[in-house]
């Protein structure tokens, strides 16, 4: 089986091992006739793409700057960055398996029997190559008296949020109805005409406590998807160096290993193949790794400027508050 650890040890670039794992991936799926595998190398070729042929995000992310400043002309006592990035490798990676490993576990546990080759393709939708954060943070010295700043913040997040939409529609994106419209409750702050818009994990946080606003965008004149977050500054703190981010990682391992012990061995390729993938890329030591441009002491003290484990850049705006002394009306 091919699998992405192979390629990291070369010393080669991230662009380098995306094509050569593409390239192989591609040729192993002609030759076993294997549609999924097949699937995974088209996958790994969007990520190609976007590294290779980007200057659609100059515009892309122009357009997302329009919003920006925006926000700087009605929010100006608020302090607030804009981030965008491409999906990292391993993290692409990781994701592609996962949504193999969860749709055969659930059509298996639902129908016991495996789903089919064109099954598992149809749910191989990815929307969040490209995303944007906006995290907003309001100084305490804008806070009234007797104010909860995190209701304050939550309350000026929602509003942005009800803004976006229209927003961005008149500069050339079409919002799309999350997936996830049936399976949390939205917040009351969120308006009707962009609620079906929104996946709302503030109003009802994830089992790891994680919060966040998740919107996703079709691109008319980059003809791609992209995806947007809004978060307050502590709940991006809690989602990136945070609770939620070990015990996301914990949690998705333990599930993992307890879906795997309820489907059989040798039943279902694509099942088990997907399996052991993620499990080669969580045992990743990554300070011994050898791409180039990547560097790690250890698996937690990390600089990555290559897009390898951390994402690629590609739009870090920051707006501090002004009026430092002076109390809003």
């Amino acid at each position: 089986m091919i699998c992405l650890n192979d390629y990291l040890f070369s010393g080669n670039t991230v662009l380098k091992i995306l094509h050569q794992y593409s390239n192989d991936l591609r040729n192993s799926a002609k030759g076993t006739r294997n549609s999924i595998d097949l699937a995974h190398s088209n996958f790994l070729i969007q990520i190609i793409e976007l590294l290779e042929h980007n200057d659609f995000l100059t515009s892309q992310s122009q357009r997302i700057k329009e919003f920006y400043k925006f926000m700087t002309r009605e929010y100006p006592f608020l302090a607030f960055t804009f981030k965008g990035r491409i999906k990292s490798l391993i993290r692409a990676e990781e994701k592609f398996n996962g949504y193999i490993l969860e749709f055969i576990y659930n059509y298996y546990k639902k129908n016991g029997t495996f789903p089919s080759e064109a099954e598992i393709k149809s749910k191989l939708n990815f929307r969040d190559l490209i995303a944007y954060r906006i995290v907003i943070s309001m100084p305490v010295c804008h806070i009234k008296k007797g104010d909860d700043r995190s209701e304050v913040e939550r309350k000026y997040l929602y509003e942005i949020a009800n803004a976006l939409p229209e927003f961005l529609e008149e500069r050339g994106f079409t919002a799309e109805v999350s997936k996830h419209l049936d399976n949390s409750g939205h917040s009351d702050l969120l308006s009707d005409s962009v609620r079906p818009y929104y996946h709302d994990s503030v109003a009802t946080p994830r089992s790891s406590g994680y919060q966040s606003l998740h919107i996703t965008f079709y691109d008319n004149l980059a003809r791609c998807y992209t995806e947007v977050q809004l978060r307050t500054k502590d709940m991006d703190d809690y989602a990136e160096i945070g609770e939620a981010n070990h015990f996301g990682y914990e949690k998705s391992q333990e599930e993992r290993r307890s879906k795997h012990d309820q489907i059989p061995s040798g039943e279902c390729v694509y099942f088990d193949e997907a399996y052991e993938r993620l499990v080669k890329l969580q045992e990743l030591e990554l300070a011994k790794i050898d791409v180039n441009m990547f560097k790690a002491i250890n698996n937690h003290l990390i600089n990555d400027g290559c897009g390898l484990f951390r994402g690629r850049q590609i739009l870090p705006f920051e707006h501090l508050s002004r009026f430092q002394n002076d109390l809003i009306d």
